[in-house]
C-alpha cells in the first residue's frame, strides 16, 4: 500500500519545506538557513534549522530531523502515507486510489465505518447532556467547576438513564446491530435483545491523537458498578497505546507531559492551563504509552493519587519511563488526593510551584523504601543502606552512577566511599553493573571507540552535500562499502548514484525511508557539524584526514571478516592499494 516514488517526490517538490515549517514555527533568515525555536522540544535560543536549498531540517539541540514528510509526520503524528496525502492535499496534487486486496479492503473499510459511528455515537452524547434529559449529567460537571469551554473542548457528554436510546439513534442513522456490537457501542443478550453498553452516565470521548474518536470512558451517575467503564477494544481501540488528553498534549510545548491516573485529573489541568496533561485509560500504564510520549517530550512527571495504590503505580510507572529512556519525576500533591482536588483548593500557581518542585524520581523510590525501616535502629538502617546500594546498581552507566552515588551518599549522611564501596560489592556479585572508580588523574578517558569509527563516516556524508564537487576527487577512493554502518551504507549508495548522475537530492534520500526514526538518523547524516577552517589549507588537510579515517576503519572492519566471508579477502586487498595511495594523495578542493 505505497505511492509511486516518482509520485511522492512531486508531492515533496510542490511542498517547499520553508513554506510549509513556517506555518507551524516561525523562523527567519540567517545566512543560507533559517532558525527557530524547536518544536519538539522546549528550548530557549533556537537550534532549529532549516535548509531551502537541501528541502530538509534539523534541531541541533533534540537531533530531530528530516525533510518536508518527516515534519509533518512528526508534528501531526502522521504515517508516512498520510503525510503524503496531507501535503498532496496542500499542493493540489492528485494522487491515485492506492489498491488493497480484498483482505485489507475490508480491514480498511471496517475502520472507517468504525470511526464514523464512534463519531456519531459522541455527536449523540454530546447532544444529550445538552438536553432536558442531560442535567443530571451537566449539573455533575458543572459542580466539579469544568465551565462550558472545557466541556465543550473535551466534547463530554452524557448516556440517558433508559437503556437503548444511542442504539434506536445510530440504527435510524443506517448503523447495523454488528457494528454497533464491534464497537463497543452495545451489546446483546437474550433477555433484552441489543442495548446500550452504556447508560446512566457523563461520558468521555477517547480521541487518538489526530482527533478522531476511538472509544468512550463513562462515569456513572448514581451507585453502580464499575464506577468509570470504558469501551472495550476493537480494530481502532487499543487501550495500551493511547492516552487520554494526547491529542492537545502533543501540541503544548511545555518540554514535559504530566502523567495523571483519571479524566478528570487531566480536565482540570487542562482547564487551568497545563495542556501537557494525559491519562492512562483505566489501566495501568504500559510501556507502549510510554514509547508514545518519547514523540513529544524528555521528562515525565508523575501526578498520581498520593495514597498507597497511586504510589505503588507511580513506582512502577517510574521503572517503565526508565526502560524507554525517559526521565521521570513525581510531584508531591499532599494534602490532597489528586491534582482535580489539589487544584480546586490551591490553584494553578501552586500547581505550578509543586511542578518546579517535583522530585527526582529515584529519590522518591528511596524515600518509599524508607518507610520499611526504622533508621534510628543500627541495624536496620544498615539494611536500608544495604538496598540503597542495590538500587544504584541498576544505573549501568558508570558517570550517572558516580552522580547519583555522590548525591545519595549526601542525603542520608553516608560516607561515600563506604557507599561506592558497598556498590562495588554487590556490583561484582551480580553482575549488575560494572564496577566504578574515580579517575586518579585529570586525563579524560578517551571517547567511544565505536562512536569514533561512525564520526568520520558522517562527517564524509555531510562533507559531499555541502561540496558536491569533492565527490570527483575521491569516488577512486571510497565506496558505499566502506560504509560500516548498514544505514549509512544504504544512504552512501544512494547519495553516490545521484552524484555519479549529476544530481544533488538529500531531501529525496529520506523519501526513500519511510520509518520515521530512520528519516530523522538519515536528516542527521546530512547535518553533522563540520568544523569551521577559513584557510583553504586547514580545509584540505580535515578533508584528507575523514576520508582516510573512513577508509582504515573500513579495512579494519573487512579485516576482522577475514576466514569468515571469503568476499572480504578482495575488499581487504584493495582497500590496502587505496589506503596506501590515498595516504600519499593531495586532495585539493578548487
Amino acid at each position: 500500500m505505497y505511492y509511486p516514488d516518482e509520485l511522492v517526490e512531486e508531492v515533496r517538490m510542490k511542498n517547499d519545506i520553508v513554506d510549509v515549517i513556517s506555518g507551524y514555527v516561525r523562523i527567519q533568515k540567517k545566512g543560507s538557513s533559517y532558525f527557530g525555536l524547536c518544536p519538539f522540544h522546549n528550548e530557549k535560543s533556537p537550534s532549529f534549522s532549516v535548509s531551502q536549498s537541501k528541502q530538509m531540517f534539523y534541531c541541533f539541540g533534540c537531533g530531530a530531523g528530516g525533510n518536508v514528510f518527516t515534519f509533518v509526520m512528526q508534528y501531526e503524528n502522521y504515517s508516512f502515507q498520510e503525510a503524503v496525502k496531507f501535503l498532496a492535499d496542500r499542493a493540489g496534487v492528485n494522487l491515485p486510489e492506492m489498491e488493497y486486496g480484498e483482505e485489507a479492503k475490508k480491514r480498511e473499510s471496517q475502520r472507517a465505518r468504525l470511526l464514523e459511528v464512534n463519531k456519531e455515537a459522541a455527536k449523540y452524547f454530546y447532544y444529550q447532556l445538552r438536553s432536558e434529559r442531560g442535567q443530571a449529567g451537566y449539573q455533575y460537571l458543572r459542580k466539579r467547576e469544568l465551565s462550558d469551554e472545557t466541556i465543550k473542548k473535551f466534547g463530554l457528554g452524557f448516556a440517558n438513564v433508559t437503556s437503548d436510546d444511542l442504539v434506536k439513534y445510530l440504527k435510524s442513522k443506517g448503523y447495523e446491530d454488528k457494528l454497533l456490537t464491534e464497537a463497543g457501542l452495545a451489546g446483546f443478550d437474550e433477555k433484552y435483545g441489543m442495548h446500550d453498553k452504556f447508560w446512566n452516565r457523563v461520558m468521555f470521548p477517547i480521541q487518538d491523537s489526530n482527533h478522531r474518536v476511538i472509544g468512550f470512558g463513562g462515569r456513572v451517575l448514581g451507585d453502580a458498578k464499575p464506577k468509570y467503564l470504558n469501551s472495550p477494544e476493537t480494530m481502532i481501540f487499543d487501550k495500551s497505546r493511547n492516552l487520554y488528553g494526547l491529542n492537545f498534549a502533543r501540541t503544548s510545548r511545555a518540554g514535559n507531559i504530566i502523567l495523571c491516573e483519571g479524566y478528570m485529573d487531566v480536565i482540570a489541568m487542562h482547564q487551568a492551563g497545563f495542556t501537557q496533561a494525559v491519562a492512562s485509560l483505566g489501566t495501568a500504564f504500559t510501556a507502549g504509552q510510554a514509547n508514545l510520549l518519547r514523540r513529544y517530550a524528555t521528562e515525565v512527571i508523575l501526578a498520581y493519587d498520593s495514597d498507597g495504590a497511586g504510589v505503588t503505580a507511580a513506582l512502577r510507572a517510574i521503572g517503565i519511563l526508565k526502560e524507554v529512556g525517559l526521565t521521570g519525576k513525581v510531584l508531591n500533591l499532599e494534602p490532597y488526593k489528586d491534582p482535580d482536588e489539589f487544584m480546586k483548593n490551591l490553584g494553578r500557581e501552586a500547581f505550578e510551584e509543586r511542578i518546579k518542585q517535583a522530585e527526582n524520581s529515584f529519590f522518591f523510590e528511596l524515600r518509599m523504601l524508607q518507610r520499611d525501616y526504622d533508621l534510628s535502629d543500627p541495624e536496620s538502617k544498615t539494611r536500608f543502606h544495604r538496598e540503597i546500594a542495590k538500587k544504584l546498581c541498576g544505573f549501568s552507566e558508570e558517570v550517572e552512577r558516580e552522580n547519583y552515588i555522590e548525591a545519595v551518599a549526601q542525603k542520608y549522611h553516608i560516607g561515600f566511599d563506604n557507599l561506592r564501596k558497598l556498590v562495588r560489592s554487590y556490583a561484582a556479585q551480580t553482575g549488575l553493573a560494572v564496577p566504578a572508580s574515580r579517575p586518579k588523574s585529570g586525563i579524560q578517558k578517551k571517547s567511544d571507540p565505536e562512536e569514533n569509527k561512525k564520526k568520520p563516516q558522517k562527517l564524509l556524508l555531510t562533507w559531499l552535500v555541502e561540496e558536491p564537487a569533492a565527490y570527483q576527487k575521491i569516488k577512486r577512493y571510497i565506496s558505499p562499502s566502506d560504509f560500516t554502518e548498514d544505514l549509512y551504507k544504504k544512504v552512501a549508495e544512494k547519495l553516490f548514484a545521484d552524484l555519479d548522475g549529476g544530481r544533488l537530492n538529500p531531501a529525496a534520500i529520506i523519501s526513500q525511508f519511510t520509518d520515521e526514526e530512520e528519516q530523522r538518523e538519515v536528516a542527521g547524516l546530512f547535518n553533522t557539524k563540520l568544523m569551521e577552517l577559513e584557510s583553504r589549507a586547514d580545509r584540505e588537510k580535515a578533508f584528507h584526514d575523514i576520508v582516510l579515517a573512513v577508509k582504515r576503519n573500513s579495512l579494519d572492519y573487512f579485516s576482522s571478516q577475514l576466514g569468515a566471508d571469503v568476499s572480504a579477502i578482495n575488499q581487504v586487498i584493495e582497500g590496502k592499494k587505496a589506503l596506501e595511495e590515498l595516504s600519499k594523495t593531495h586532495i585539493s578542493l578548487d
